[in-house]
């Protein structure tokens, strides 16, 4: 796999001089617009992008943080395949700027077919500008298609579905889900990690598990998520350098922020899945680490580890929010 690092430094810098000739209260104002409807709380049945300022705002604010959250959602899937493996081709659905053909590219090497789809043609047309600039997603297809009942998708290898769920009605996110199932080998959702966006999140990995598929990541089984509704959500958090418009917008002064998703891989490969995962920040506490872990059963349960088990506790110690557990012996 590539370093994603790598990639993202090249894309921040190509996002750097979008925002040139835009007042820094019109860029304000089209982020808190569009942070709305990243939160999920406002589905609509027409693009959320609606011009290249609307664009150009969404590309620097929002486009590094989608990209760690898939590069993250990827790498979980990337660990449970056979040895070697990558996508033969890849299709975004709902792809706009190209964030998530950006982090594929990061993931796995090499060129394949990329086809993004969406229905704001300023998004599709700034993210051919940003993409000329990537070694390996020059020559991807951007198509402008409503995303919904009439959709239809070219077989693909991969599928993605990221931060899009929230913007559609319930029909459309079916039809969206169902839609990639019969084109996909493989299938990975990634939503915002708000209670809303794991609702999502569980309903298009039922309707994946429905279609045949079986989960890859997060979790370490296919049957029903153990999260009682409305109790509590699974969510986890990607590291994500601030630019000087978060900043603006959102005040602080880190020169990052934790850019909290939630997610499902689904395949008919042969993945092996974690044997269980990390789904709450590890407790480090006096001569223990605390670690709350979804199982194999699909059961949720906490293990502590003691100083006392050596390596153990010193892996457990190193291992972050959303890894697999116990680490794989090297």
């Amino acid at each position: 796999m590539n370093a994603p690092h790598t990639s993202v430094e090249s894309l921040r810098a190509v996002l750097d001089g979008l925002l040139d000739g835009m007042s820094s209260r019109q860029a304000t104002q089209s982020v808190e617009r569009l942070i709305g409807h990243y939160r999920g709380r406002t589905p609509t049945d027409a693009p959320v992008l609606r011009d290249r300022a609307d664009v150009a705002a969404y590309a620097a604010y929002r486009m590094p943080a989608t990209y760690e959250a898939v590069c993250s959602a990827l790498a979980a899937f990337a660990d449970t395949l056979p040895e070697g493996w990558a996508p033969d081709g890849h299709v975004d659905i709902g792809g706009g700027t190209g964030a998530a053909a950006w982090a594929v590219a990061a993931t796995w090497s090499g060129q394949r077919p990329v086809t993004v789809l969406d229905w704001s043609e300023p998004a599709l047309a700034l993210g051919r500008e940003i993409a000329a600039t990537h070694p390996t997603l020059r020559e991807a297809d951007w198509h402008r298609t409503r995303v919904g009942p009439a959709l239809t998708l070219p077989p693909a290898d991969l599928v993605t579905v990221s931060y899009l769920l929230g913007e559609l009605t319930e029909t459309d996110r079916a039809t969206v889900i169902d839609t990639a199932a019969r084109a996909a080998r493989s299938v990975v959702v990634v939503e915002p990690g708000t209670p809303e966006g794991y609702g999502r999140v569980i309903e298009a990995r039922r309707r994946l598990v429905d279609a045949g598929f079986r989960v890859a990541a997060p979790c370490p089984h296919s049957g029903a998520c153990p999260i009682v509704p409305g109790t509590d959500w699974c969510h986890f958090a990607a590291r994500v350098s601030r630019s000087s418009l978060h900043r603006q917008v959102k005040g602080g002064s880190l020169p990052y922020e934790d850019e909290k998703f939630s997610y499902v891989a689904a395949t008919r490969l042969p993945a092996v899945p974690a044997a269980s995962r990390v789904v709450r920040r590890p407790q480090i506490r006096k001569g223990q680490v605390l670690l709350d872990l979804c199982d194999p059963e699909g059961t949720l349960h906490r293990t502590t580890i003691t100083k006392r088990q050596g390596p153990l506790y010193r892996a457990a110690r190193d291992t972050p929010w959303g890894a697999p557990w116990p680490p794989e012996e090297e």
